[in-house]
């Protein structure tokens, strides 16, 4: 029998069966649409992610410094273990590390913040005037920290204290002062509004910026704890992370031997999300296959109760010359219509789904091709797979007893 003829019959017998078509298209559009819907949001929110550090370039690396034990077996029995990490040391690292462009060390303080007497919420953070270009700070009004500025008190704000003060009128506060712990640094300049990141452990829109070395002014304790680095990067290339971090050691270990450096780099972070990615669309992928296995299940039900139903249609058609093959096409043909209908309102569904949850999610939408032609092959394969056994089934049937039935 003619290909386009089973196509034709499998529509007209389709169309007879409105409802139970409806039903069976309806299981495999909320399968098909569920996958479609969440590999593409789990590709969007990676991408997303990964943008954000791509933004931070992947020449930024931020690296925790640590006091060893002075009994460890590392460095304790050289008798050079210092008491702190110096902006000497600093210097000398930037000197024997050519993969460093520049370096930028800081540190937190905990002391209550007063202006005019009343206790503001913020944190203290002691930088060198290189964290301005490291992790870019943009300035609303006056100066960044200066090395010229050494012991002297003055201090810049972030956007968030700023947005504080103004609401108690002070529209410019340079030349007023802050009072941190017993201290009152005066105020020289206010930072712009600054995007988070996770290679920075402070906050700068809630924190007031003071001179490095003046952090000894609110405790003598006050030492360097962290680094953050841009390094050397050629155009078109990545800078080379693993040499960068073993001169480093070298350094640590010759020059100061007290400490240990714990690194993090934003494109060893990028590459981990990769993998991440990676395996992440596959959970999904096998997460949204449950509800289109369920899909196809339907469907095989809906064919088994239609080969039921037509038993005598089976059965005058072997008997006016129909072979098994057929009448099994014929079934085969249906199922596959009716997943392949599912499977094409299924991928509307989930790329519409998806973008509007990229929209709630302020999300910048990117339609992947991968996904829909997953759905869109799987959904094929859904009925070919869950139509067989109907289809075999309807083809085995015995003609005279078919044509006895009811």
């Amino acid at each position: 029998m003619d290909l386009s003829l089973h196509i034709r019959e499998a529509f007209g017998n389709l169309a007879a069966s409105k409802l139970r078509s409806f039903l069976a298209i309806l299981g495999i559009l909320v399968g098909t649409g569920s996958v479609v819907a969440m590999v593409s949001c789990g590709q969007l929110a990676t991408k997303q992610a990964l943008a954000e550090f791509e933004q931070l370039g992947t020449d930024l690396m931020s690296v925790s410094i640590s006091q060893q034990r002075f009994d460890d077996d590392e460095g304790g029995s050289s008798g050079r273990a210092k008491e702190a990490f110096t902006l000497e040391d600093v210097s000398k690292m930037k000197q024997r590390v050519p993969e460093i462009r520049l370096i930028a060390p800081y540190t937190t303080a905990y002391s209550p913040l007063y202006f005019n007497g009343d206790e503001i919420d913020g944190s203290v953070i002691g930088v060198t005037s290189s964290l301005q270009h490291v992790i870019d700070i943009r300035m609303l009004m006056g100066r960044f920290i200066s090395d010229f500025d050494g012991y002297t008190p003055y201090c810049v704000i972030g956007d968030d204290i700023y947005k504080e003060l103004k609401r108690r009128g002070y529209k410019n506060p340079i030349g007023t002062q802050v009072q941190i712990g017993k201290e009152f640094f005066t105020i020289i300049g206010v930072a712009k509004h600054w995007t988070e990141n996770s290679f920075f452990n402070q906050n700068i829109n809630s924190s007031v910026i003071i001179p490095l070395q003046a952090s000894t002014l609110l405790s003598k304790y006050a030492t360097i704890n962290n680094i953050v680095i841009r390094l050397n990067k050629e155009e078109g290339k990545d800078p080379d992370i693993d040499v960068a971090q073993d001169n480093m050691k070298q350094f640590i270990e010759s020059e100061v031997p007290g400490f240990r450096l714990f690194f993090r780099s934003s494109k060893q972070l990028i590459d981990s999300m990769t993998k991440q990615k990676q395996t992440l669309t596959i959970m999904l992928g096998m997460i949204g296959s449950i509800s289109l296995f369920v899909g196809g299940i339907g469907v095989m039900n809906i064919m088994l109760v239609s080969v039921v139903e037509r038993k005598r249609e089976i059965g005058i058609r072997k008997a006016v010359g129909a072979k098994q093959r057929d009448i099994q096409t014929l079934f085969l043909i249906e199922s596959i219509t009716l997943s392949l209908f599912g499977g094409i309102l299924g991928i509307i569904f989930g790329v519409g789904a998806s973008f509007i949850i990229a929209i709630f999610a302020n999300w910048d939408f990117v339609l992947f091709l991968l996904p829909p032609i997953v759905g869109f092959s799987v959904s094929v394969a859904i009925g070919v797979f869950f139509g067989f056994y109907p289809a075999y089934q309807a083809s085995r049937l015995d003609p005279i007893q078919t044509l006895r039935s009811d």
